[in-house]
């Protein structure tokens, strides 16, 4: 079969989690079927990027256009229309002659719109059946700003954001033939608000790379932790925040050597909003291979309060033998239990103590480890993923 891929990011190379879903899900797609690639280009995209994704894609074409930029003007007219403000200024008329074009010369047999950010373009082919990856819910995630947020003008913009956001997925995703989300627990939530037919809305879960996952890469370091997620994202900063105001404080009186790595780029980023820990906080900037550093945390810190879709950030740290602590929110979609495969802790006292039972017990230290190894060599590696996307658009081609 010939599947049309229309990707929001340039999949290659896999430095951010979004980034890592749409690599995987094209990789495993082409393991059966034929993939042409059409991607917005969101950071310059260089030629032995495109030639390692011609490895698996027939055709691969660059729109020069960056999905999330947008012009004052353009953003100005989004404000006032009914739809997301982002729908309105980042239409891109160049991708969806793009899109029009490889349609009409190479005759895909199904489309497969990566994120909403691609969706309409999807939609403007006839005649064709059409998947769509949904990887955040952004209504939910946008109604969980808006509860979180402070101030009468900022709580205003992000209801109305989360009204709109609302009225359009709701609208947008039934239109597809079949939507992919990253768990079960968001198969439930989507099917509230997104009218579908039953099996029109399944589970892609995220994964890891086990290929290329070496849990003996390095020996951990004493009071050692590490947060492997970039903060420009939100929900990242507000989770940083939490964790040094709230967190942090207690673990370092008990575990004077205790450290965190943050891991991304800062470039933007507010960080005179974060407590200052004396060198106790160490901002790597982007690492170009993050593992070793994951791999030497004695502790990986998942604080997170907002956000939807499941962490590949939790995924890669068990991956790499690092035992995580994860509040509620961080660990929805997965299957995993407390004490088990992580610990789970959302109370700032809670979220202390879990971390220094990891820091000072070992052999809880190894239980969690063994445990977390083990799930995702069962449950989360990207090949047996990719095998069940193969079934799931088949299925849908046979329908």
């Amino acid at each position: 079969m010939k599947i049309l891929v229309l990707s929001t990011w340039f999949p290659y190379p896999t430095n951010q989690g979004s980034k890592v879903r749409a690599y995987h899900l094209i990789k495993g797609l082409s393991a059966s079927h034929e993939i042409g690639l059409i991607s917005f280009e969101d950071f310059p995209v260089q030629p032995d990027w495109i030639e390692h994704m011609r490895t698996f894609c027939h055709q691969v074409v660059i729109v020069p256009r960056h999905p999330f930029r947008y012009s004052r003007i353009k953003t100005g007219l989004g404000l006032l229309s009914l739809d997301p403000s982002h729908v309105v200024a980042g239409y891109s008329s160049e991708m969806a002659m793009a899109t029009q074009n490889l349609n009409n010369d190479w005759h895909p047999d199904l489309i497969f719109a990566l994120t909403l950010v691609t969706a309409p373009y999807a939609l403007q082919v006839q005649g064709i059946q059409r998947v769509v990856d949904v990887d955040n819910l952004l209504a939910l995630m946008v109604y969980e700003q808006y509860s979180h947020s402070k101030g009468l003008l900022r709580r205003a913009r992000r209801y109305l954001a989360y009204r709109k956001l609302l009225r359009y997925e709701s609208r947008i995703y039934r239109q597809f033939d079949l939507a992919l989300v990253c768990s079960q627990r968001d198969v439930e939530r989507a099917a509230r608000y997104i009218p579908a037919n039953p099996g029109q809305i399944k589970s892609a879960p995220n994964g890891v790379d086990l290929e290329n996952m070496y849990p003996e890469i390095t020996t951990p370091k004493s009071g050692a932790l590490i947060f492997n997620g970039a903060l420009s994202y939100e929900p990242n900063l507000d989770a940083m925040d939490f964790f040094l105001r709230e967190i942090f404080p207690q673990v370092s009186a008990k575990v004077p050597q205790a450290h965190l790595r943050i891991t991304g780029k800062t470039e933007g980023v507010p960080l005179s909003r974060l407590p200052g820990f004396n060198g106790k906080v160490i901002f790597t900037g982007y690492l170009d291979d993050i593992r070793p550093a994951v791999a030497a945390s004695r502790v990986c810190v998942v604080p997170l309060r907002m956000g939807a879709g499941t962490r590949i950030k939790i995924l890669e740290a068990m991956a790499l033998g690092t035992p995580v602590v994860s509040t509620t929110k961080g660990a929805e979609g997965l299957e995993v239990q407390s004490g088990t495969h992580l610990l789970i802790a959302d109370q700032p006292g809670d979220f202390a103590q879990q971390t220094l039972r990891l820091l000072q017990d070992e052999e809880l230290h190894a239980h969690i480890r063994s445990n977390a190894l083990q799930l995702v060599q069962n449950k989360y590696d990207w090949r047996q993923i990719g095998v069940n996307l193969c079934q799931h658009v088949e299925e849908l081609k046979n329908r």
